[in-house]
C-alpha cells in the first residue's frame, strides 16, 4: 500500500520541542521532494518547510531558525525538528511527496503525488 504516515505530534508547552516523522511505504522517497504543511482551525493550509530530491531546503519565515527538515533515505523517512515552539504553531501538520522534483516545493497548492493523514501539534501551557 502506497502511503505517507506522519507521527510525532502531541501537546507541548511553549518553548518546547517536537520531532515529526513522515514515513513512506510502498515507494522510495529518494527521488521525491517532500513538503511539510500545517493547517490551523479556520485558516488555510500553509507551507512550513520542504526538501527537494537534491536536498535543497526552504522554510517559511515564521519558522526559520526554529525548525529543521532532514531526510533519512535508509529509513525512507523525512523529519521535521521543531524547537522553541509557540502557541501559533498549533495546527495539524501534513507531509506531502512529489516524484522527480529536485527543487523544494513549499506551496500547498502544488500537485503532490501523495499526502499523509496529518498529525496534531498543540502548543499550550
Amino acid at each position: 500500500q502506497v502511503q505517507l504516515v506522519e507521527s510525532g505530534g502531541g501537546l507541548v508547552q511553549p518553548g518546547g520541542s517536537l520531532r515529526l516523522s513522515c514515513a513512506a511505504s510502498g515507494f522510495t522517497l529518494d527521488y521525491y521532494a517532500i513538503g511539510w504543511f500545517r493547517q490551523a482551525p479556520g485558516k488555510e493550509r500553509e507551507g512550513v518547510s520542504c526538501i527537494g530530491s537534491s536536498n535543497g531546503i526552504n522554510y517559511a519565515d515564521s519558522v526559520k531558525g526554529r525548525f529543521a527538515i532532514s531526510r533519512d533515505n535508509a529509513k525512507n523517512t523525512v523529519y521535521l525538528q521543531m524547537n522553541s515552539l509557540k502557541p501559533d504553531d498549533t495546527a495539524v501538520y501534513y507531509c506531502a511527496a512529489v516524484r522527480l522534483v529536485s527543487f523544494c516545493v513549499i506551496s500547498p497548492y502544488y500537485s503532490f503525488d501523495y499526502w499523509g493523514q496529518g498529525t496534531q501539534v498543540t502548543v499550550s501551557s
